[in-house]
């Protein structure tokens, strides 16, 4: 609801429109002039005659035209007079098409902000939320839920190869995997797949800093190296302090030629999230199997964020070659496989007093 002190400025503000009107119309003298300033006054009155409600959507069709708009706005109450309001519009340069969308308008808003609306096409805007390290159908499934997107259409505007070239991917690379950032976005209602898609894909840009090319250039990794070593990273970790050490591992034994053996890859592999990797699941045959395979898998595994980006970019100066999960998701990190068996051993006997425990209320 609009509060009384509320309508009392926007009632003052309607005032002062009126009486800044009629002062330019009084410097005018030809009579044209003139009679076009007083008819600009005397349409300000009447936009401004209403306290303004609740705000109503109204949905403005592809190709509407102004009066197919006016009706729209005089159906939902947005305003009175509408062959008035059409000649308001003209008068300040609203005609011809109007930009597609659904408009949060209230009724009663002075004519001026349902113009400058309707001008700058500013529409209903949707929130997307998109957290750290989901999977591309993960994404696609956000999408769908959170602002109506089609599945399938995001899937297939995500694997367009024209879009992959524009972000400087490899010509292998099957879709943006590893680039859609993730944050809140605000995006207009009923945005269409590739429009989000895009948009997301530019957030990745616009993140990336000038500097960490140069740092890319040290590590003599490419960008979608990186990019797909820090989804493997963001995939790993549950405690923020550990992610330059879980870093500082794969860099280790990227150098030393070893296998990474990192288990969300085996789960990338499987092609959805898994409860826990078990020792059957390592024997599955994919380039993302790295366990089987050395080095970095084909492509991201998931959506890094910016803190996964910074710790693939600057791992932790330390030996650590072996890490592994405790219940409470912080890791024990190990130099030798001897300390690293040490520590898998401490890890079985957190779960076995873990499960030893008695449950409260029981």
């Amino acid at each position: 609801m609009k509060t009384s002190a509320e309508g009392g400025v926007r009632s003052a503000e309607c005032k002062g429109k009126v009486h800044a009107a009629n002062d330019l119309a009084l410097t005018f003298r030809i009579p044209h002039s003139a009679f076009r300033n007083l008819l600009s006054v005397a349409l300000i009155a009447a936009g401004c005659a209403r306290p303004a409600g609740e705000s109503v959507p109204v949905t403005i069709p592809p190709g509407a035209t102004l009066e197919a708009a006016v009706d729209s706005l005089a159906a939902r109450g947005i305003v009175e007079h509408a062959g008035l309001f059409t000649l308001y519009a003209r008068l300040h340069g609203l005609r011809g098409s109007l930009k597609t969308g659904v408009y949060l308008l209230a009724p009663g808003s002075p004519w001026s902000a349902v113009v400058d609306a309707l001008e700058r096409g500013r529409g209903v805007e949707a929130r997307f939320f998109v957290p750290e390290g989901l999977m591309l159908a993960e994404v696609a499934a956000a999408a769908r839920a959170q602002l109506g997107v089609p599945r399938d259409s995001f899937l297939a505007a995500a694997r367009d190869p024209e879009l992959a070239q524009g972000l400087g991917l490899p010509g292998d690379a099957r879709s943006v995997e590893g680039y859609l950032f993730p944050t809140t976005y605000l995006v207009p209602l009923h945005i269409h797949a590739r429009d989000l898609v895009r948009l997301m894909t530019r957030e990745f840009a616009a993140q990336w800093q000038p500097e960490w090319q140069a740092r890319l250039d040290s590590l003599h990794l490419s960008r979608h190296a990186l990019v797909t070593l820090a989804s493997i990273i963001e995939a790993e970790v549950r405690y923020d302090p550990d992610r330059p050490y879980v870093s500082a591992v794969y860099h280790n034994r990227l150098t030393r030629g070893m296998r990474l053996e990192a288990d969300p890859t085996v789960a990338y592999a499987y092609g959805r999230r898994l409860r826990r990797v078990w020792e059957k699941n390592l024997a599955i045959r994919s380039p993302y199997n790295t366990y089987q395979h050395a080095g970095l898998p084909p492509g991201p595994i998931g959506q890094p964020g910016r803190a996964s980006l910074v710790a693939a970019l600057y791992p932790a100066g330390v030996p650590f070659q072996y890490f592994v999960a405790q219940p409470d998701g912080k890791h024990i990190f190990s130099t030798t496989y001897a300390e690293h068996l040490a520590a898998i051993r401490a890890v079985k006997r957190q779960r076995t007093e873990a499960r030893a425990q008695p449950v409260p209320g029981r």
